[in-house]
């Protein structure tokens, strides 16, 4: 990291109240910008139209800036990438998603999300979401075409919207990084995950898609984010391969487990930083008492 060129960001979800480990991976990708001596952009991540809340949203801004954080750009400071919510920059998503189509990286999938849970899953399991980036099942290729009909000539008169759209990975292929917390990691396209979402038939490009174009656009050097999205940066590369960006830095945090030793989620609504803020918690305490790191 060079003083001069860090750009990092904070990409919170509007979805529900912030909890503590949400807090403490965005503390983490602030302690960082402010150690490399560079700039920290807010980007709100607002493309879920069912369960993203203006609340949500202008309640991150506040508990993050309670816990004492602040940053350069964003949508309640400004800045040359504007606008910082992901609902507002849907014309760059279809521009990314005509490069895609242009090159041959993406096909049509018309699977709807029953036929996709009859082929993926086993006997008693739970369905998972195809479009949620942390547990988006291996495609069975039921709509994946052959490679002589991958061509621009196929796919030109088409439109995003109507279709579920798949990044088609290249099989076999080892994706490796070297991740700035956890060390070196290795996936296996068609093995540890598959053909991807990048547009949903509603309209709404994927994390993965929204996520490349909106780090490349807004000059992110580093991308740090919490550990249950690490395979999303195997994803993410080949995304970036294929539209020429450069790849960030990438640097995972550990998860903040519950008593039971799960994963805090947003249903964790006792540990949210506004339920703290509300009994009396102050700034410091919270900092102290969960593992946030020391400046």
């Amino acid at each position: 990291m060079t003083s001069m060129s860090y750009r990092g960001r904070l990409a919170p979800s509007p979805t529900g109240f912030l909890h503590l480990g949400h807090a403490r991976t965005f503390h983490r990708a602030w302690i960082r910008a402010r150690e490399a001596g560079g700039a920290l952009v807010m980007r709100m991540e607002d493309l879920d139209p069912d369960r993203s809340r203006a609340e949500y949203a202008e309640a991150a801004l506040d508990d993050l800036r309670w816990l004492g954080m602040e940053w350069d750009e964003g949508p309640d400071v400004g800045g040359p990438h504007a606008p910082y919510e992901q609902s507002g920059r849907g014309n760059l998503y279809r521009a990314v998603w005509q490069s895609l189509r242009d090159g041959g990286f993406v096909y049509p999938c018309r699977c709807s999300r029953k036929d996709l849970a009859a082929a993926l899953r086993a006997p008693h399991e739970g369905v998972a979401r195809a479009d949620d980036p942390e547990d988006e099942p291996i495609y069975p290729g039921t709509c994946r075409p052959v490679v002589a009909e991958s061509s621009t000539d196929t796919f030109s008169a088409m439109e995003p919207s109507g279709l579920n759209w798949r990044f088609r990975v290249p099989d076999g292929e080892a994706i490796e990084f070297v991740d700035g917390n956890l060390g070196l990691q290795r996936f296996t396209a068609g093995v540890d995950f598959g053909d991807f979402l990048v547009w949903r038939r509603d309209g709404v490009p994927s994390y993965q898609l929204a996520c490349v174009a909106d780090d490349f656009a807004m000059e992110i050097t580093e991308v740090v984010r919490g550990a249950d999205l690490i395979k999303s940066t195997a994803r993410q590369i080949l995304l970036n391969r294929a539209l020429g960006y450069p790849n960030p830095d990438w640097f995972h945090c550990e998860l903040m487990l519950d008593e039971q030793g799960r994963r805090l989620a947003k249903r964790h609504d006792a540990l949210s930083i506004r339920e703290l803020r509300r009994k009396g918690a102050r700034p410091a305490q919270v900092l102290a008492e969960n593992g946030f790191a020391k400046r």
